[in-house]
């Protein structure tokens, strides 16, 4: 079987129209890959990956409510590998989109694909070409990009929205019985757990209750780096990536001991490692 056999798809496009062609397109290119469920928008797509663990989700960027770079974002959270029951790895993005700049920005990032409306039967066989690629290298160990997808979605973000809110730049959190306010900068890394969020400098630990997919929207993707599903790491902090016996990547941070765990989504961000 190819790598583009077998596959398992969901759509959203807030234009019924616009699903029925691509349906319609993708079974003349991609005859042999499943479209498993259509969704009308951001939010229905993210609970239809959730549900049905597709390979490939094809997402128009601008839908009302949720837009398909939010649900992007919101489907790379989604729990992966051993947190699941069928070992589902994630899935690969396609953007479906009528704005040039944006499809040039993300082919130029490599973190995803796209295609421009009104879909073409030629454009979507070099997708099925580009994506069979990528899963054959997931395969491989090589895992998803899905770092490089969080860089590319808060760009994607702010071309769409450059009047949008600046980025973080002082953290309040709790220290001790104290409120604290901690510059951005000094942060080393943020780890979640299901109810508290801990803030790591060089010279405090601290706690805050928002989680890490409200972090990912409100810093500077340059400067912090998601490595795990509850983990970002400040890049100016990071001395290191070594492995360890089990051959897990972890990441050595300056100014303290921890060493954090790369996940397997996100061995791509430390090639060569």
């Amino acid at each position: 079987m190819n790598s583009t056999s077998g596959l398992k798809a969901v759509i959203a496009d807030d234009e019924r129209l616009m699903r029925e062609q691509l349906r319609a397109r993708l079974a003349e290119a991609w005859p042999e890959l499943q479209i498993v469920a259509e969704a009308k928008n951001g939010t229905e797509a993210v609970q239809l990956v959730e549900q049905h663990h597709p390979d490939i989700v094809f997402l128009d960027i601008r839908m009302p409510g949720m837009t398909g770079v939010e649900a992007a974002r919101a489907i790379a959270q989604l729990p992966i590998g051993d947190e699941v029951d069928d070992g589902w790895s994630g899935c690969e993005i396609v953007f479906i989109t009528a704005y040039d700049e944006y499809a040039v920005e993300a082919f130029e990032q490599g973190a995803a694909d796209y295609v421009l409306k009104p879909a073409e039967r030629e454009r979507l066989a070099r997708t099925a070409e580009r994506i069979g690629r990528r899963i054959a290298q997931r395969g491989s160990g090589e895992g998803p990009a899905l770092g490089g997808m969080q860089q590319l979605l808060q760009k994607l973000s702010s071309h769409m929205n450059p009047a949008g809110a600046p980025k973080l730049k002082w953290i309040q959190a709790t220290v001790g019985q104290s409120i604290q306010m901690i510059p951005v900068d000094d942060v080393l890394f943020f780890i979640s757990d299901e109810k508290y969020t801990r803030v790591q400098t060089a010279s405090l630990e601290a706690l805050i209750r928002k989680p890490i997919k409200e972090l990912l929207e409100e810093l500077d993707a340059d400067l912090f780096w998601q490595i795990h599903r509850s983990t970002l790491v400040n890049v100016k902090a990071i001395a290191g990536v070594s492995r360890d016996l089990r051959g897990r990547q972890l990441v050595s941070v300056k100014g303290h001991p921890e060493k954090l765990e790369v996940s397997r989504s996100f061995t791509g961000l430390f090639k060569g490692m």
